[in-house]
């Protein structure tokens, strides 16, 4: 896998090169697929995506049973958004009406759910996971109606130990705890390590439903500033600790939803090292680590974690079975206030759901369902983009995620995304407006589209249906 990354990367670049420079000019006809494979010895699924890399650069464009061809408009590229900048006040208001209609509508039959943050039934493994589920009815006592250890299920976590080995994590199944899903992981740990009136900070954008659940245990927010690149802006983070009195912070470091920023590793090192001398636990919600696009997983703050200052939360909602709710937790050294929290509000872990996933991450087949998974996010991004940068008006903005499943897309100042959202939902499409992740006066201009869907003619044409809405907004 990584050395066909490599080689793709590096078809793409040369051939980049080239337009650039001009010695392939604009209508100019690019090699076949067949000779790029016998130039390069490389795969058919290799040279194809390098040309979807330029594709989704608008750096070539196909034509039916023609070829690729070095298009007209690849100058054209579209731009980044912008870093945020809330205001330094924490704030206390409700989104939830926002939220609650956008679920109503994702559950309608026939629509095109831009809104929804996990990968398409057709991505996952169903038929594997159902044997997994047969099994553990047969395996556990009483077919799984009986309590499991508060702790959670010993094969899932386990297994859980195991796999942080892929990001230095270096756990072993003592440390983690199960949970009904990774909200319900940071749940716990706001429950054990803050109180009512407390102030906690998180990136900005923000995960409405980290947001949603803060205010309904009565903390004050105070949103940072972020990059969609690099995450949280380490230099206000540093001021922050040091001008205010903080319960916790809460950070998604790898592919912040919704921006899909990854924090370099320098910054989660620095990130750890202000938590241990100001003496403010993190809350490190990790769903998205294990999809990325590059070569290899990346670290966590949990990785470079020698005090016990990082609460890891993470799930196999975003990657193998979101309805399972099969979430878990390093709590570091808050470990025993965590559990006495899930011991007053759930007792058990639901047997069944953990102990079949703890079986299906015994086997290879978890990875080799990631390997495909990622592949297909990858190429469903590259999608996106060339459709967005086709159909959008110009002045659109868009991030460019090295991972996860959010797509972050700015438009033009005049755009209500609330209002687009009204008018997107009468034509069965959904998407989140940028107001559902802040409690603030901003992204009213933005949405999240989410690429875990399965890309097909339909959401292809609805991609392009909603830019149509777009520019009949201007």
């Amino acid at each position: 896998m990584p050395g066909r990354e490599l080689l793709y990367i590096k078809i793409a670049n040369s051939l980049e090169q080239q337009i650039n420079n001009d010695t392939l000019k604009v209508g100019d006809k690019l090699p076949s697929i067949r000779m790029i494979c016998r130039q390069h010895g490389v795969s058919m699924s290799t040279a194809q995506f390098a040309y979807y890399q330029l594709e989704a650069k608008s750096l070539i464009e196909p034509r039916p049973q023609s070829g690729y061809y070095v298009s007209n408009s690849f100058r054209k590229k579209l731009a980044m958004p912008g870093a945020s900048k809330p205001e330094r006040r924490p704030v206390v208001k409700t989104v939830s009406d926002i939220i609650e209609n956008s679920f109503d509508t994702a559950a309608e039959k026939n629509f095109t759910v831009f809104s929804r943050g996990v990968p398409a039934v057709q991505l996952l493994p169903v038929a594997k996971l159902n044997k997994s589920m047969l099994q553990a009815v047969r395996s556990l006592p009483g077919g799984g109606t009986i309590y499991e250890p508060l702790q959670g299920n010993e094969k899932l976590r386990t297994q859980i130990a195991k796999w942080s080995f892929n990001w230095k994590g270096n756990l072993s199944e003592k440390d983690i705890l199960t949970s009904a899903g990774c909200l319900s992981a940071i749940a716990y740990c706001l429950m054990a390590i803050t109180k009512r009136g407390d102030t906690i900070a998180v990136e900005s954008p923000c995960f409405y439903g980290i947001l949603q659940l803060a205010q309904s245990l009565g903390l004050k927010i105070m949103e940072l500033p972020t990059s969609p690149q690099t995450g949280v802006d380490m230099d206000y983070l540093k001021k922050t600790i040091q001008k205010n009195k903080l319960a916790t912070c809460i950070f998604v470091s790898n592919f912040n939803n919704p921006f899909g920023s990854l924090m370099p590793d320098e910054h989660k090192k620095e990130a750890v090292r202000l938590m241990e001398k100001y003496n403010v636990p993190l809350i490190e919600d990790d769903i998205f680590g294990d999809l990325y696009f590059g070569d290899k997983r990346p670290t966590c703050c949990k990785s470079y974690d020698e005090a016990g200052m990082v609460l890891w939360c993470s799930s196999v909602s975003k990657t193998l079975a979101p309805a399972y709710r099969v979430g878990f937790i390093a709590a570091g050294k808050y470990r025993h206030e965590v559990m006495k929290i899930k011991l007053f509000h759930s007792l058990s872990s639901t047997s069944i759901t953990h102990e079949a996933v703890g079986s299906f991450l015994e086997t290879a087949r978890y990875e080799a369902h990631l390997r495909k998974l990622r592949k297909t996010l990858y190429t469903n991004y590259l999608q996106y983009v060339r459709v967005i940068g086709e159909s959008f008006p110009d002045g659109t903005r868009i991030s460019r995620p090295q991972g996860g499943l959010s797509l972050w897309v700015e438009l033009p100042k005049k755009i209500d995304t609330i209002e687009l959202y009204n008018t997107a939902v009468s034509k069965k499409i959904t998407f989140s407006p940028g107001h559902m992740f802040t409690l603030q006066k901003q992204f009213s201009n933005c949405m999240r589209v989410t690429y875990g869907l399965e890309w097909n003619e339909k959401t292809e044409n609805s991609l392009k249906l909603l830019g149509r809405l777009v520019k009949a907004e201007l």
